[in-house]
């Protein structure tokens, strides 16, 4: 098939031809049909012959231009509008306006990914925004999270409680800090004072990721209440990765 932005010459004579907006011009080969031509460029033998007044589809002549309706983007495109170059397929358009694959498929639902045409119009969605900053509130301090950070250690070592950084981070899951993520810091007096030696006949341990009093008791032969006396300041329902608690034994 023969689209070009040049009319071919025929006899010696270049034929111009204007075709309006929305369509490409298109020189016909020979074995073109109008419904191949319609199917190749993702439109409608009627949409062709509305474009070429006159035009007799049983009598196609090699060499012919016409013009050829190509598919618009949506009226609603929610971003800019694309023109299909040769050797364009959707992935590489992606990857190239910024966009996912996926996001280009949703803004285009009738377009065939394989059969895009040359001039064919897309809708390039427009990437959201990157979430914006959290401010921290007045008397914090923003914070990057690291490697093997949790609320437990940070409070210890900025000298606040676990209970601050929750009221200063509404929205942050303790159990789920991200490496990068940006939390507020409550402003203390300083480091905290490291938690005293557990008391006789219990032992130190450091909460792990899913620990609960009970199955603390299950694993250490003792009783949630056992747990909860050698730990009067530790609310059970809050336990922090990290955190440092008394066993019984």
């Amino acid at each position: 098939m023969g689209c070009s932005n040049d009319a071919p010459n025929l006899g010696g004579d270049t034929v111009s031809i204007s075709c309006p907006p929305g369509s490409v011009r298109y020189f016909i080969s020979s074995g073109d049909t109008l419904f191949g031509i319609a199917r190749a460029f993702n439109t409608t033998v009627a949409a062709i012959q509305a474009a070429n007044p006159g035009l007799d589809p049983n009598s196609l002549q090699v060499g012919r231009i016409i013009c050829v309706p190509t598919t618009q983007p949506p009226t609603t495109c929610p971003g800019r509008v694309y023109t299909v170059r040769s050797g364009d397929t959707l992935f590489n358009i992606a990857r190239n306006q910024g966009v996912s694959l996926s996001a280009l498929q949703a803004a285009n639902p009738a377009v065939d990914p394989n059969r895009l045409s040359v001039g064919q119009q897309l809708c390039i969605p427009t990437a959201p925004a990157p979430a914006p900053t959290p401010v921290c509130p007045p008397n914090t301090s923003a914070y990057t999270v690291r490697s093997g950070d949790t609320f437990f250690g940070l409070a210890q070592r900025f000298g606040t409680t676990v209970e601050a950084l929750r009221r200063a981070n509404p929205n942050v899951n303790p159990n789920a800090l991200q490496i990068g993520q940006r939390i507020c810091i409550p402003r203390g007096t300083g480091p905290a004072p490291a938690p005293g030696p557990c008391p006789p006949n219990t032992t130190a341990y450091s909460v792990q990721a899913g620990d609960t009093f009970f199955t603390l008791a299950q694993r250490f032969g003792t009783t949630v209440e056992a747990l909860r006396r050698a730990n009067p300041n530790v609310n059970p329902n809050a336990l922090q990765i990290g955190q440092r608690i008394c066993i019984p034994r």
